[in-house]
């Protein structure tokens, strides 16, 4: 295994880069367009084919992005013949799609649209074959369903559309969850979620008892997405997508994706009766049924749709047959498959284009009328029928010589017999296709007057026409290639095989015969049997699927209206009384350890703290619909909490929390002034009761573990902190340490949700204002309740006074708090206070008319500058949010550090202070509304206020 320098990395990145420009480029017009979705595609598989000469010297390239290595998770990419097959298939198809779609689609189309949802599904495909990892394998599985989804659904004002593309999603979607747990059972047998590893375990995996859990999952991902009996329903409504998306969708990308995983597990998963019997009878029944149900269809995409079915029951029928043999021809037919299926997609499109129809029956006539079309569409139909000289008979024979040799439960006839109805059914809806298209008369009521397009939009399956040919005459052009990617599928192939057109006179000539013979034969016979298939009463499968779909929703809604009723007190009582069962279930189960410890004298201060807090919160409890003297109570416990930290030595802790209690009880208490004091009494009493009992089952069940613990040795990861907080985090206070170092990514995320707090509260608000709410708040006369000394003298003077002190303390406890207790949480929490003291003593209106920051650009910049300082430690090779330190010495000034902690806290400081600031700024919006004025003087009134009130008393 060698490495590939970060090409892999590259190529499978391009396609998302470049889905960021078509969107742009647009406006430069539709060629423009067209050529910058191209570039990312060309430029990516000239990256391929520099890495395609050492993969077919038999070299395997590996790239690797290590990211969390202590949970398997790395951008772990590779290269084998399987991978440069598909990845050649993605990229080669791709550049054609993008020339066909240019001129397909129409100017009410947007294009840039179109070709962004396209470069994103080529990403998606790109990762899953060069995936080393197969957790990043997953990823990019239903990053796929995703943007499938985007595709199918294009046309957004079509129902079917819309509906084709909710269907895909839902099932492929149901099988990638499947799909996950069958991987994860793989990744614990081996040990490693590296493929590659993986790959090399093949004996361990068949024996151990997890093997058929984890056959069964894959393969219902494998199968969903391939479109497999019986989850086949899918792929023909998928057809609702413009042409361009079908022909990708159907020859080198989504559809193959489960085929390519059955050939890439095949060397850990095949050589057992459970992979034969299930993969092989699966492919064989798709492969019979797709082709009949194609036979009957007379929409165009719809025929190509179903016996894209039966070819993927065909390669699914060969890999399942566990042979080498088998092997090579379902590598050799995913070529010949991609070559006259994207071919005859793009066909059906071009006939759709200038007929405006794919009614099989308004067409016929059109080899006069588009030779061009007729050529192309008759080459590639004729590999599709499995006729000589083209490139479809090769592989076929190639299949029906393995199926006439493959028993099936000690039966030899079922397969071959099988077999050989497939290609007969696939000759007679191959040659229908050439038959009832192009020949016959010329038609006078053609919706629109047929003709051949421009030659952008036929260029593309002419040259798959080609290949066609090529191959077909000529196999050594692909034999290297075929051999290289059969070696990667089965592990190395045990014989040197050799491409070629005649095999002699063998039993798969004979079925080959049979099936053309009996194709010719249905064909002279269709008219007849298509009324005896319409009368004919049979399943269907959307149907069951819709049933199925609405019979699941109506129970989820009849599920959620009983269980989820709005009622947040019947929510907390479930999840409460769940966690109290799973803790006492546990807690029988034993392995609690003995104790080894006993209790430590209370001083009679504790107890008297303990008392307080105790009749603190019983207060809460019953005076909790007084929401003032609630609040007041609420601020007592929180400043008892505090003074319990100052107890246990743990001042961070307890800066913290007085710091978070005062902003919550200041916010509150400036909250309270727009709702009454008293909230009604809205339970009965015995749900009261009911509530009480939980409270109290889950405060002495949280109570008897805290205890439990206490009276036992149990390890700690607290010592590694004390050991490691100065000379790994370069700071002697290890709480802050933890919170900008060693769990510095955890701080990351909680500043983040914090802000995302701030900016739902002002949403929030500013939808309840823009409402019925803010109407009522306008037309609201406040003046009689308000206070003549609303902003006392000398209050105002106090808190202004207050400002620049409570900022350099803010500083002061911001630059410490690396090797002392405080830090940019704490220092945010300070200066807020300070800010909160000027709203409360000013007024809203008078404070934030003097504001000169932006509350949401505050918050984006903390986020931003902590994202960076994590993302800086990438650039010394080290994992995000490693800080870095060293020491300075400036004479005069002492030596002194400096961290890149620092830039961290920093970041968290901006986010928090702009947060709470946002929370206030919000709430002095509401003030606006009810009508406060703004004050001019430093007093607390308006003189307009006064001279009003002069008037009064005159």
């Amino acid at each position: 295994m060698t490495s590939g320098g970060n090409f892999l990395i590259i190529i499978a990145l391009l396609p998302f880069i470049g889905a960021l420009v078509p969107g742009v480029m647009i406006r430069a017009g539709r060629n423009a367009c067209a050529i910058f979705t191209a570039a990312p595609t060309l430029l990516a598989l000239t990256m391929l084919l520099i890495l395609a000469p050492r993969v077919m010297n038999g070299e395997v390239v590996h790239d690797e992005f290590v990211w969390m290595p202590q949970i398997g998770l790395s951008a772990s990419f590779m290269l084998d013949g399987l991978g440069l097959l598909f990845a050649g298939m993605i990229l080669g198809v791709g550049l054609l799609i993008i020339l066909y779609a240019r001129f397909y689609l129409s100017g009410e189309d947007p294009m840039g649209q179109f070709y962004t949802y396209l470069l994103l599904f080529q990403g998606a495909m790109l990762g899953i074959v060069l995936s080393d990892n197969i957790l990043l394998l997953l990823i990019f599985w239903e990053l796929t369903s995703l943007s499938s989804f985007l595709l199918i659904g294009y046309w957004k004002h079509l129902p079917e559309g819309r509906q084709g593309a909710r269907m895909a999603l839902a099932v492929t979607g149901a099988g990638g969850l499947a799909m996950i747990g069958g991987m994860l059972i793989l990744g614990n047998i081996v040990g490693s979620f590296n493929l590659s590893d993986i790959l090399q375990a093949g004996d361990a995996i068949r024996a151990s008892e997890w093997y058929m859990p984890a056959l069964i999952l894959i393969l219902l991902g494998a199968f969903t997405k391939s479109a497999q009996f019986p989850f086949h329903f899918w792929l023909p409504h998928a057809m609702a997508a413009p042409t361009p998306v079908s022909a990708y969708l159907h020859s080198a990308t989504m559809v193959k994706a489960g085929v390519f995983l059955m050939a890439r597990m095949w060397p850990v998963l095949s050589g057992t009766d459970a992979w034969f019997y299930i993969v092989a009878t699966t492919g064989l029944v798709t492969m019979v049924l797709g082709a009949l149900i194609a036979l009957f269809k007379d929409d165009l995409k719809a025929l190509l749709a179903f016996s894209t079915v039966s070819h993927l029951g065909l390669l699914t029928m060969l890999l399942g047959f566990g042979t080498e043999a088998a092997a090579l021809a379902a590598v050799f037919h995913i070529i010949n498959h991609l070559t006259f299926k994207a071919a005859l997609f793009m066909t059906a499109g071009i006939i759709d284009h200038e007929t405006h129809t794919r009614d099989i029956k308004r067409l016929g006539g059109l080899r006069r009328l588009m030779p061009v079309t007729f050529v192309i569409g008759t080459v590639a139909a004729l590999s599709m029928a499995g006729i000589p000289l083209f490139n479809g008979f090769l592989s076929k024979e190639m299949m029906l010589e393995e199926a006439s040799h493959t028993e099936w439960w000690q039966n030899p006839w079922i397969v071959p017999a099988l077999a050989t109805l497939g290609a007969l059914l696939s000759v007679a809806y191959s040659l229908r296709f050439i038959a009832h298209v192009f020949f016959g008369p010329v038609r006078d009521d053609y919706p629109s007057k047929p003709h051949d397009p421009p030659a952008g939009m036929w260029a593309s399956p002419a040259f798959l026409a080609v290949l066609v040919i090529l191959i077909g005459v000529m196999p050594v052009l692909v034999e290297p290639l075929v051999i290289v990617a059969a070696d990667a599928v089965t592990g190395g192939l045990d014989y040197a095989p050799h491409l070629k057109i005649w095999h002699g006179v063998t039993p798969a000539l004979w079925m080959s015969g049979i099936a053309v013979l009996g194709g010719i034969i249905l064909l002279a016979l269709h008219a007849p049997l298509d009324r005896l298939w319409l009368a004919t009463p049979r399943p269907e499968a959307k149907s069951i699927f819709d049933r199925l779909v609405g019979g699941t929703v109506a129970l989820s809604r009849a599920i959620s209206e009983r269980s989820h009723n709005g009622a947040i007190s019947r929510y907390l009582a479930i999840f409460v009384v769940t966690t109290v069962i799973s803790g006492y279930l546990a807690w029988r189960g034993g392995g609690m350890p003995v104790q080894t410890r006993g209790m430590i004298p209370i001083p009679p201060v504790v107890w008297v703290g303990w008392m307080l807090l105790l009749v603190a919160t019983i207060s809460v409890v019953l005076m909790h619909r007084d929401r003032f003297r609630t609040l007041v109570v609420i601020g007592i416990i929180g400043l008892m909490i505090s003074v319990g930290f100052v107890y246990l030595s743990a001042p961070d802790l307890a800066l913290t929390q007085i710091s978070v209690e005062t902003v919550t009880i200041m916010l509150l208490l400036l909250a309270l002034h727009y709702i009454p004091k008293t909230s009604p009494v809205e339970s009965s009493g015995g749900r009261r009761f009911r509530d009480a009992v939980i409270a109290i089952a889950a405060g002495a069940g949280v109570g008897g573990l805290a205890y439990a613990f206490m009276l036992r040795d149990v390890e700690t990861i607290s010592e590694y902190h004390l050991a490691n907080s100065y000379t790994g985090g370069g700071g002697t206070n290890v709480v802050n340490v933890i919170l900008v170092d060693f769990r510095g990514y955890d701080t990351y995320g909680e500043i983040i949700v914090l802000g995302i707090a701030g900016l739902t509260i002002y949403a929030l608000l500013e939808a309840l204002l823009a409402g019925p709410a803010g109407r009522r708040l306008r037309n609201t006369d406040y003046s009689t309740d308000r206070s003549k000394d609303r902003h006392p003298l000398m209050m105002v003077v106090a808190t202004r006074l207050m400002l620049p002190i409570a900022a350099m303390v803010g500083i002061f406890i911001f630059l410490r708090g690396h090797n002392e207790p405080g830090g940019g949480f704490v220092a945010g929490l300070v200066i807020s206070i300070a800010l909160l003291m000027q709203y409360m003593a000013s007024g809203f209106a008078w404070t934030q008319a003097r504001q000169r920051i932006e509350y949401h650009a505050m918050i984006g910049t903390g986020v931003v500058i902590a994202g960076l300082t994590g993302a800086g430690a990438w650039l010394a090779g080290k994992p995000f949010l490693t800080s870095a330190f060293g020491y300075v010495h400036l004479p005069p000034i002492e030596e002194f550090e400096l961290a890149t902690a620092a830039l961290f806290d920093l970041g968290v400081f901006l986010t928090v202070l702009g947060a709470v600031m946002l929370m206030l700024y919000s709430l002095s919006r509401i003030a606006r509304y009810a009508g406060e004025t703004i004050n001019v003087e430093p007093m607390d009134y308006d003189p307009s206020d006064r001279v009003s009130q002069a008037r009064k008393e005159e």
